[in-house]
């Protein structure tokens, strides 16, 4: 079989579908877990000032290591052949590292859990999207990774849902101190994150492809198309800009705090961030068709252009003082439009600019280390920012993202025609 040939079954293959249910357990494991973050690090005893700094830290210095194993691991799987063990080794590690945050008594457990759970990610991410681009013809990768993309989301609606009805569905008196709650919600995502583990080693079938053991790490970068490195730096540009949506979850709670109360506000913020995934599911199938049916490369920037209105819009709440959760629910489901369509056609045109199956692990790698450095510097920038005001924060990244947004928008790196 030649090497980038369709396989033979459809678009909607065991892959497809396996993929997809993985990412929906794992994302209710680990989206419960991201959901409640914020405020339990508020319950740590942090001065106010310096909680969005703390959450923003957590989220870039994890970020910054998943980048780190995603180029390595990316690289060395083209070496070898092989890339399914290590993709269930990282949801295992993803799905079990969070409940170390149910014996967290200040910040830096918290912190050593999510950069645990972030390795996984960085060691199953670029090598789950190669697998996923060999199983399908590549007229129909859009749509594969918007169905992925989907089933990951569905996950992360779920998630948030399981953790906001534990922290106000169970009656008070069954735990002797607030942030007990939270504690449990840590301890639950064990359930789903060991059960994702378990569907991908059952259910993947990888397509095995010749190895390149004398393949060397720097000649492997710098021989990836041209095309394709013009492409990273539009998406490096609006990486810069794009932070954890973890502080979106802490922006309305901070807003809602006033009328709510801590507790309620909370709640809220979590099921803010449920709709914020849910409309990210509805998107991301008609994301990854358009992209098919115009060109990933449009598409994408267009999906960029909604990042940047998202960020604006959060600094304009803080800017007017608006607390209105109707306001925050479209904001939200700005949020969830734009991640849909970055994560479903970003991998989608990485596939498109390098067209040899066997060095798609470095440059999914290569991609994912880029977002992962911009996710890095963006979220301990907004976060940082939060203590002169969160709208400084939203209002730098704006300017960045649209920086990327009108990259990818006016380069054509060479991609083929949809």
């Amino acid at each position: 079989m030649p090497p980038d040939s369709p396989p033979a079954a459809g678009w909607l293959n065991r892959t497809v579908v396996g993929a997809g249910l993985t990412s929906f357990l794992a994302d209710v494991g680990y989206e419960m877990a991201t959901a409640v973050l914020p405020a339990f690090v508020r319950l740590l005893g942090l001065p106010p000032e310096l909680v969005g700094l703390v959450v923003g830290a957590i989220d870039g210095l994890a970020d910054l290591l998943a980048s780190a194993f995603k180029l390595g691991v990316g690289w060395y799987s083209d070496t070898i052949g092989r890339r399914k063990a290590f993709v269930v080794t990282g949801y295992a590690l993803t799905g079990t590292a969070f409940a170390l945050c149910a014996f967290a008594v200040g910040w830096p457990l918290v912190m050593l859990a999510k950069a645990l759970a972030w390795v996984g990610k960085g060691i199953r991410g670029p090598l789950r999207n190669a697998i996923l681009a060999d199983a399908v013809d590549p007229r129909h990768r859009g749509k594969a990774f918007g169905f992925h993309r989907a089933g990951d989301t569905l996950g992360a609606i779920l998630g948030p849902l399981l953790g906001a009805a534990v922290l106000v569905g169970l009656p008070a008196h069954w735990f002797a101190s607030a942030d007990e709650p939270y504690r449990l919600v840590f301890l639950l995502t064990l359930v789903p994150g060991i059960g994702s583990a378990v569907v991908f080693a059952t259910l993947i079938r990888e397509r095995r492809f010749t190895p390149k053991p004398g393949l060397r790490l720097g000649a492997s970068v710098r021989a990836l198309p041209a095309s394709f490195r013009r492409y990273l730096v539009g998406v490096g540009l609006f990486g810069l800009g794009d932070f954890s949506h973890t502080l979106l979850i802490l922006a309305a709670t901070v807003l809602l705090v006033p009328g709510h109360g801590e507790q309620a506000a909370a709640a809220w913020a979590m099921t803010l961030y449920a709709w914020k995934n849910a409309v990210g599911a509805a998107a991301a199938f008609p994301a990854g068709w358009l992209g098919d049916r115009l060109g990933h490369r449009p598409v994408l920037a267009g999906g960029y252009a909604v990042g940047v209105l998202t960020a604006a819009g959060f600094a304009g709440l803080f800017v007017t003082g608006t607390t209105s959760l109707g306001w925050l629910g479209v904001l939200f489901a700005l949020a969830g439009v734009y991640l849909a369509a970055e994560e479903a056609l970003e991998p989608a045109m990485a596939a498109d600019l390098v067209p040899d199956p066997a060095t798609r692990g470095t440059a999914f790698g290569v991609l994912a280390g880029v977002n992962g450095v911009g996710d890095f510097v963006a979220s301990v920038g907004v976060g940082a920012l939060f203590a002169a005001g969160p709208e400084v924060g939203f209002g730098a990244a704006a300017v960045l993202m649209a920086a990327g947004a009108g990259w990818v928008a006016v380069m054509k790196p060479g991609e083929p025609r949809a």
